[in-house]
Order: C-alpha cells, then sequence, then structure tokens
C-alpha cells in the first residue's frame, strides 16, 4: 500500500514528459537542416574524401548567397535546373573545378570545407555561360570555365591576404575580376569564345506609366533574387530563397527586402519595365541587404535600417555602374554589391549596437546575434 502512491507519481511524470518530448522532437529535427549544419559537419570529417568533397561543392555554390549549408546547396541546383541544365552544368563543374584548385595550392581547409573558395567559380561558370554568344550546350565552352575557375582561388587567396588587415570579406570580387577580364579578352567578335555584345543606352526609353504591371512587379521579387545566379525564372527565385531560408529565415527575409528596394529604386528613376521585370536592379541590393541585415553586422534594429539603406544605396551603384561599363562592353556584375557593402563594414561608429562581426566568428544571422549579445553582457560585466 506504501508503494502504491509512489507508482502513482511515476505514471504521472511520464505522461507529462512524453508529449513534451514529442513537441520537442520536430525542432530538435529541423535544428540538423537548418543553419550551417554544424553536426553534419562534425559527422562527416571521419566519413570517405569523396563524401567529403561533394558537401564541400554543394556548400560553395550556396555560399553565392553567404549560406553555409550542403542541402540548401542541393536546392539551388534544382532551381537551376529549372531555369536551365546547360547552366547548372557549368555552374557545377567551375565550384569542382575550384575547389579542388584550392586543395592542391593547399589552402586553409576549413575554408575549403565551408565552400568559401567554390563560390566565386560557380559564378564565373554560370555568367559565362549566360554571355556566351554561342547559345547552350556549345561543349568547348567547358575548358575556358575550367580555366577561369582555376584562377578564382588565386584571387582569393591574394585579395584575402590585402582585406585580413581590416578584418573583410573579399566577397564576389573575385568573380568580378575573373568575369570581366575573360570578357574583355574574347569580346563579341572572338572566332571561338564571341560574348553577347552590350551597347550603353542611346535614346530615350519609351516609359509609359499606365503599362505599369503589378502582376510583373510582384514576380520581380523572385527574379531579382534568382539573378544573382543570373536566372530569369520566378520559379528558380521562389527555390532560392526557400534554400536561404532552410539555412536562415533572417537572410531570407532581407533577401526579399533587398530585392524589393531594388525595385522601388528602379521606379524612382523610371528605369524601363522590361529591365525591373527581368530582375536586374534587384540581385545586387539583395546580396547587399544580407550581407549588413545580420550577416556581417550583428542584427539590431539599428543595423537592420543600415541594411535598407546599404540596399538602396546599391542599387543606384548598380545603375550607374551598368552605364559606366556599357561604354566598354562590360556587365556590372555584382561590383555595385562589393564597393556598396565594403564601405559600409568600413564605417566606424561609437554605438554598440552598430556592431560589426569578426570574420572569424561570423555564421550565420540568428547565431551571430547570439555571439553579439554575450560579447555586450561580457563587457557590461567587465568594462575595462
Amino acid at each position: 500500500m506504501e508503494d502504491s502512491p509512489s507508482i502513482v507519481k511515476v505514471d504521472r511524470g511520464e505522461n507529462q514528459i512524453s508529449p513534451c518530448r514529442g513537441r520537442r522532437c520536430l525542432p530538435k529535427a529541423l535544428g540538423y537542416i537548418t543553419g550551417d549544419m554544424k553536426e553534419y559537419t562534425n559527422w562527416i570529417k571521419d566519413k570517405p574524401q569523396v563524401l567529403q568533397f561533394i558537401d564541400w561543392v554543394l556548400r560553395g555554390i550556396s555560399q553565392v548567397v553567404f549560406v553555409n549549408n550542403p542541402i540548401s546547396g542541393i536546392l539551388i541546383l534544382v532551381g537551376l535546373l529549372i531555369q536551365s541544365p546547360w547552366l547548372a552544368l557549368n555552374g557545377y563543374v567551375a565550384t569542382v573545378v575550384s575547389t579542388m584548385t584550392a586543395l592542391l595550392l593547399s589552402q586553409d581547409r576549413s575554408a575549403i570545407a565551408a565552400g568559401l573558395h567554390g563560390y566565386n567559380a560557380t559564378l564565373v561558370g554560370i555568367l559565362m555561360a549566360v554571355f556566351s554568344q554561342k547559345g547552350d550546350y556549345f561543349w568547348w565552352l567547358l575548358f575556358p570555365v575550367s580555366l577561369m575557375s582555376m584562377t578564382c582561388p588565386l584571387f582569393t587567396s591574394a585579395l584575402n591576404s590585402i582585406f585580413c588587415k581590416w578584418d573583410l570579406p573579399v566577397f564576389t570580387l573575385p568573380f568580378n575580376m575573373v568575369l570581366s577580364m575573360y570578357l574583355s579578352a574574347t569580346g563579341c567578335y572572338s572566332p571561338f569564345f564571341p560574348s553577347k555584345v552590350i551597347k550603353p543606352v542611346s535614346s530615350v526609353p519609351n516609359v509609359t506609366w499606365p503599362d505599369l504591371s503589378g502582376l510583373q512587379l510582384l514576380k520581380s521579387l523572385p527574379v531579382g533574387v534568382g539573378q544573382i545566379y543570373g536566372c530569369y525564372s520566378p520559379w528558380t527565385g521562389g527555390i532560392f530563397l526557400c534554400a536561404i531560408l532552410l539555412s536562415s529565415p533572417i537572410m531570407c527575409l532581407h533577401a526579399a527586402i533587398g530585392s524589393l528596394l531594388g525595385m522601388i529604386a528602379a521606379l524612382s528613376i523610371s528605369v524601363p519595365f522590361e529591365d525591373i521585370y527581368f530582375g536586374l536592379w534587384g540581385f545586387n541590393s539583395s546580396l547587399a541587404c544580407i550581407a549588413i541585415g545580420g550577416m556581417f553586422m550583428a542584427l539590431t534594429w539599428q543595423t537592420h535600417l543600415l541594411a535598407l539603406t546599404c540596399a538602396l544605396l546599391t542599387a543606384y551603384l548598380g545603375g550607374s555602374m551598368a552605364h559606366l561599363m556599357a561604354v566598354v562592353g562590360l556587365p556590372a556584375c555584382t561590383w555595385p554589391f562589393c564597393l556598396a557593402t565594403l564601405l559600409f563594414l568600413l564605417v566606424t561608429t561609437q554605438n554598440p549596437n552598430i556592431y560589426r562581426m569578426p570574420l572569424s566568428k561570423v555564421t550565420y544571422p540568428e547565431e551571430n546575434r547570439i555571439f553579439y549579445l554575450q560579447a555586450r553582457k561580457r563587457m557590461v560585466e567587465s568594462p575595462l
């Protein structure tokens, strides 16, 4: 009789704990595939080198949008396949070649594993195919794609040795340099690898405001994100947003906001609607908004406003650079994003709420904010 109450207590305790454990099961499972998948990274370290290499390549593909997640890399590959299997092939081959080159050059293994020696080549491969005058499935293009991809780790390593003095990322500067070099060398009259003709605006554009389509503007939001990878399909852009969302909801929100602000900036100066619908005013501002809005600066309401300002500045800078570079027959690429974002990261302030993350501690916005709050708490507890 004395044991019976204790038995009842144990049963009640189990009944109370079980639903709680059930509710925690889903968030715990999501934790394994969101963020930077740290548990998976630790698990794969002692697995065959081939599996590790595939993981590095997938992370490289996703690092274009600052995402360090192999599942996001798979989703982005799916989006590229929906847009064009040819673009997906060029991007994948370029990432593989660049990652292998970084290994041969004995670059930092942790940077290779995070995909930091792959993402520039991803863009190089895709955009070389986009600007090729030969069209899809011109198989000879894979040779210059591979060759130019091999130079990406060289540019990345060289720029890192300079930028490390200010603890700054190289962003997509290697991609801009490599693609500009290739397009300048080949040009539109190359007998082997001609590129598409890029001409400056020579007449006043015909902008009729009653023709503005709300539906097309709505589509241009995901298209702006898709144009980060040179894609113009709204479905592809939507998949890219899902890939970003899987890693970080904050990054996904800022990616969409950045694309929206690029659209608003274009409308404010009466840009031809076709350029807006095609997402040409969204991708640079989207990248800038992600970078400042929680990625390289800890997220606060002050840095959020800073991210919005940076996105707008990037959009206008993109328009001006597109006109300037068209004079020499080159696209603006992501030069506006790199220049504007680096400018904002170099800004100094006494405001403790505007906190630039140490580059070695950058992961994803949610984790970055935790680091910032902990660092701020330590400063309050021991100000000296």
